[in-house]
């Protein structure tokens, strides 16, 4: 394929795709707990449950400092290929099994394959796009993955109405098919490829690693990105189960209205308000991208507790809104604030030990919500996540200074 002067964008729309389908494998499991749960008896417990969506979490994160050094490394398009097409298979297998224990082993396997996705992908966009155009792009790429939680939200209407073996039959293969199309279309930024395997690629690793490690900007980038994926992964796993429980509505319905509520208000965030935003600022100000990212994680903190406590439609979907839209904001900026601070060569490796935090978070807090709903308390530790986020946004105005837009290594 000849690249032309609009193929970044081209890369946008390709990898978009990909990212629906990560989160749409991923998401569609948490609608379809009730008619799962018929067959795996081991589902009727929301501790197991929690988990089931927590053992993918922890090997997805385990897995992303790796997916991201093996990022900045190899060809970024056959990484994706081989990623895609990996996690498509294991949700075709996936309804294949009653068997819960099966069930845990396919996750894991998942969060493996999953895992590569991330880091490569985002790395490749912001390779293609410039400061001009990075968050808008990085927006644009992440409403992908709302688009995919939204559609795995209609994993409970096809379950309802087709049996849930079928909804996992179907998703997985428009995954393997898709694997073609990038196989077709995909064509990796870089110049010179390198290798796991040279001598001096060992030794630019480690040195590497130890740059990275001894940045303190990163630290914080750190934190702040681990804290708000508190209630980022909680909202994703649980939000469906909130809207059916506080609404008294069933999961078929609740299901899709909750993901469509959190897609569509994300999409606002990210690329109507979020990416063009920091765009535009930081060309004025250094800062700019930082601070669109905090009034994002502002606007998440009275959601939370509107979430935690609401009972009504308007007060429920109000919060669902208002978190996705700030979240929108946080995601479409994570990597391009990643950008001025860590140089090309070690971005993909940046947000692979990024993601690994943030999904430990995410996968704590995805199991201990388990054990509040079963206590009652549900709505209580949803609340209590918003002064996690609070912290997280004073901690990020405070000590992220960036000295360009676009750091290079001195």
């Amino acid at each position: 394929m000849i690249k032309s002067k609009n193929y970044p964008w081209v890369v946008v729309a390709l990898l978009w795709v990909v990212a629906l389908l990560n989160y749409m494998d991923r998401q569609m499991l948490s609608t379809m707990k009730q008619s799962m749960q018929v067959d795996i008896g081991e589902l009727n417990s929301a501790e197991a449950f929690g988990f089931l969506m927590a053992i993918f979490l922890y090997i997805y994160g385990f897995m992303s400092p790796v997916a991201g050094i093996i990022a900045d490394r190899l060809n970024r398009k056959w990484l994706i290929v081989g990623s895609l097409f990996v996690w498509s298979a294991v949700t075709y297998a996936m309804g294949v099994t009653n068997n819960y224990n099966h069930l845990l082993i396919l996750r894991g396997i998942m969060g493996i394959s999953e895992a590569l996705y991330i880091p490569a992908g985002l790395s490749l966009i912001a390779d293609y796009h410039t400061g001009k155009t990075r968050s808008l792009a990085i927006g644009i790429h992440m409403t992908g993955l709302y688009a995919g939680s939204a559609l795995g939200g209609f994993g409970a209407t096809v379950a309802a109405n087709y049996g849930w073996h079928s909804a996992f039959h179907w998703f997985g293969i428009t995954g393997m098919v898709y694997a073609i199309v990038l196989i077709l279309f995909l064509q990796e930024k870089r110049n010179v490829p390198v290798t796991l395997t040279s001598s001096s690629n060992k030794t630019s690793l480690f040195k590497g690693l130890g740059l990275l490690f001894s940045n303190m900007a990163f630290w914080v980038i750190l934190f702040y990105f681990a804290a708000p994926s508190l209630p980022g992964w909680a909202t994703k796993n649980w939000f469906p189960t909130l809207f059916a429980g506080s609404l008294d509505m069933p999961m078929k319905e609740a299901g899709p209205l909750s993901t469509i509520t959190l897609a569509v208000s994300s999409f606002i965030g990210a690329v109507l308000i979020g990416g063009p935003l920091s765009d535009r600022w930081v060309q004025k100000n250094l800062k700019g991208r930082i601070y669109t990212s905090a009034i994002g994680l502002g606007l998440t903190i009275p959601s939370l507790i509107l979430l935690g406590y609401g009972n009504s439609l308007i007060t429920v979907v109000g919060a669902g809104v208002l978190f996705g839209i700030g979240f929108g904001m946080f995601d479409a900026n994570n990597m391009p604030i990643l950008c001025q601070f860590v140089p090309q060569k070690l971005r993909a490796t940046a947000y692979g030990f990024m993601n690994m935090v943030g999904v430990f978070f995410g996968a704590a807090v995805t199991q201990l919500l388990g054990k509040f709903k079963d206590h009652g308390n549900f709505g209580f530790g949803f609340a209590i996540l918003g002064a996690i986020v609070l912290v997280a946004l004073i901690i990020q105005l405070s000590f992220l200074k960036p000295k360009a837009n676009d750091f290079v290594d001195e």
